[in-house]
């Protein structure tokens, strides 16, 4: 009886759906208890969390993608309700107009550069090196670069996660090591290397470097778009 009963479950796409939501809810708890840690970090968390799980449980991630597509559908909409804050505080970004252009366009070109350069030294195919490129823009305008590149939407996906992930993780450390006390231009530093989930984590921190970060995140998604397919 139970052996069917999970049968049933495990295809149904509302039990990954509700899952990956408990899960989430539970890896934010988790993150409010040791706010200063970079390392509770929810998404991280939750990643491990559900990749044991379909691991354990032998599910295999396109059953679990069935369910969990709906959440990843709003990842467009939360991008542009990223312009609520860039409105609210649009006074505050015109002030520092100039230094962001400029950062702007000396990160995007470093990180698609250097990917590109150590692709090449390593030896990696075109379609690998079309993968990386894009992995510090936001998933759903990565995937698109890569896929026109014919790369490897999958695999840009999953570097784009880890690179998020570990942006996230080092930003604070790093920033108070360098001295850097600035919210703008510590929020516009990790928004422009570890788009949305390094943005979450600098809201968590502030509400300026959760607004800087946003920016970042989505002018970088324009001009990375572009730099990506001069260099390659």
């Amino acid at each position: 009886m139970s052996d069917g009963l999970w049968v049933y479950l495990a295809t149904s796409p509302l039990l990954w759906l509700s899952g990956t939501l408990v899960i989430w809810i539970f890896a934010t708890f988790l993150a409010g208890l040791r706010p200063s840690n970079p390392l509770f970090n929810p998404t991280l968390m939750s990643i491990v969390i559900i990749a044991l799980i379909l691991y354990l449980t032998g599910i295999d991630y396109q059953r679990y993608f069935e369910g969990a597509q709906f959440i990843h559908f709003l990842l467009g909409p939360a991008t542009v309700a990223l312009g609520i804050p860039l409105y609210e505080k649009f006074a505050l970004v015109r002030r520092n107009l100039l230094p962001m252009i400029v950062a702007l366009t000396v990160g995007s070109l470093t990180a698609v550069g250097s990917t590109i350069l150590l692709s090449e030294a390593l030896g990696f195919p075109e379609f690998i090196t079309a993968s990386l490129a894009p992995k510090s823009t936001t998933a759903a305008v990565a995937m698109a670069i890569s896929k026109s590149l014919a790369g490897d939407p999958s695999l840009t996906a999953a570097v784009v996660v880890l690179t998020g992930i570990c942006g996230a993780v080092v930003v604070t450390p790093m920033m108070n090591a360098m001295g850097v006390r600035d919210y703008g231009a510590r929020g516009f530093a990790v928004g422009l290397a570890s788009h949305g989930i390094g943005t979450a984590r600098a809201y968590s921190v502030n509400p300026v470097a959760g607004l800087f970060s946003g920016i970042a995140m989505g002018l970088n998604a324009i001009v990375t778009s572009i730099v990506v397919h001069i260099f390659l």
